[in-house]
């Protein structure tokens, strides 16, 4: 009876050691959850920022000729005028009694030019006959030139003084808008080798430019006809679309930091900008509306012991037969050669994890354009195919990857969607 006893006692601890060692091996087996993502077309962009004045495209600097004090003012600030439309008067006064003088010398040249023609053909008439001498001939001869010579020089000073004259009144050059008067009327001024800047008139204000100095880190993928895109303060919800014009060559150095100035066009019908504010902008070196895309973190994926122990693992040739194959993996596109070609550097060779039942799969893929959150895959996956992110482990459900981008890298950032293509 006492074995019998025995026999129960070890009989419940063993079963009690096996329920015990059963329910730690369960609870040491936790579920992995697998967090993909699909390969989908999208906007892809690698910009630099810089900051910026807007300016108009064009800009004229009226001046004066002539010095003396300002009669009258016509136009003020912000006034639309057209070309030819008198805008100032200087006093014409001292000017005109110049100008009165000036044609009583040229009266006074004629009055003793004919006197002096007169004299001449008397003595040309006596030094034929005899009756006078050579020299009193050439005398006669040298004083005719000379009035004819005194005639010419006062018509022309009179011709100056009259377009000196004319200087005085102050036209407009071209069609515009009144950007800033530096004179009032009772001012005197003084032109010397500087004309007076009286008025700055800018030709077409829905034409802007704006200014970016772009630093010399960056200017290297600054190409005409890029895209722009730029924000400014009177206005931080509107996003204003430009066009790179040019990258001026002259570098501009400021606390020894070198910049170039890059010239952006803007369209303004709108008439929201005005001219010296202050722009953040952002120029897309590189773009692709039509992108096969993949989250960043994809690349970054790699199987842990965890994973090896329970799934099989197959890995992606190193050889140059599955770069060939990845190539030749998304039908329809261009001749592959090519668009590497056309790419820049930061085409290269990665490798992405495909779970397929109870395998993951290394596939080679080409990938290009990476703004931090998303990259650009060229060849190696079809769209709509999942690529592992990351794991999960628990009893967590989902297949959504969270990618954000981080906020201290402001030199890949994605156009914003409201912004299309030009």
């Amino acid at each position: 009876m006492k074995k019998k006893y025995i026999l129960i006692l070890i009989l419940l601890v063993v079963t009690t050691v096996i329920f015990i060692w059963t329910r730690r091996s369960s609870k040491n087996v936790q579920a992995i959850t697998f967090i993909t993502a699909k390969a989908s077309p999208g906007y892809i962009a690698k910009s630099i920022t810089a900051t910026g004045t807007i300016q108009p495209v064009d800009t004229i600097s009226v001046g004066a000729q002539v010095s003396g004090v300002v009669k009258k003012v016509l136009v003020d600030f912000n006034d639309l005028v057209k070309k030819g439309q008198l805008l100032a008067q200087v006093d014409p006064s001292i000017l005109a009694a110049q100008q009165d003088q000036t044609q009583a010398n040229l009266t006074s040249a004629k009055s003793n030019l004919v006197f002096q023609k007169s004299t001449f053909e008397r003595q040309d008439q006596l030094f034929k006959l005899g009756a006078i001498s050579k020299a009193d001939y050439q005398m006669a001869l040298n004083q005719f030139n000379s009035a004819k010579a005194a005639v010419d020089n006062a018509a022309a000073q009179l011709r100056m003084i009259q377009k000196t004259l004319s200087y005085t009144n102050i036209f407009s050059p071209v069609t515009g808008v009144v950007l800033n008067r530096n004179v009032s009327a009772g001012q005197t001024i003084a032109s010397s080798f500087n004309a007076p800047v009286l008025f700055v008139i800018a030709k077409d204000l829905t034409k802007m430019q704006v200014n970016a100095a772009v630093d010399e880190a960056d200017i290297g993928g600054v190409k005409t006809g890029q895209n722009a895109s730029f924000t400014v303060d009177a206005f931080p919800d509107d996003i204003f679309e430009g066009t790179v014009q040019e990258v001026l060559l002259h570098p501009r150095v400021s606390a020894n930091v070198v910049t170039y100035t890059t010239l952006i066009n803007v369209d303004n019908a709108a008439m929201k900008l005005k001219p010296g504010m202050t722009a953040s902008i952002n120029i897309y070196i590189e773009e692709d509306s039509n992108a096969l895309l993949i989250p960043s973190r994809a690349l970054t994926f790699k199987p842990d012991s965890v994973l090896r122990n329970r799934y099989t693992i197959i890995r992606a040739e190193r050889d140059t037969a599955a770069l060939k194959r990845s190539k030749q993996a998304r039908p329809g596109r261009r001749d592959a050669a090519r668009e590497l070609a056309g790419e820049n550097a930061a085409i290269r060779k990665s490798y992405v994890w495909i779970k397929t039942g109870d395998t993951l799969m290394e596939r080679a893929v080409i990938s290009g354009l990476n703004d931090d959150s998303y990259v650009k895959i060229i060849n190696g996956l079809l769209p709509e195919e999942e690529v592992i992110t990351n794991t999960v482990k628990g009893s967590a459900k989902t297949n959504a990857d969270n990618t954000q981008r981080s906020p201290f890298m402001p030199q890949m950032q994605r156009r914003p969607a409201s912004i299309s293509r030009n």
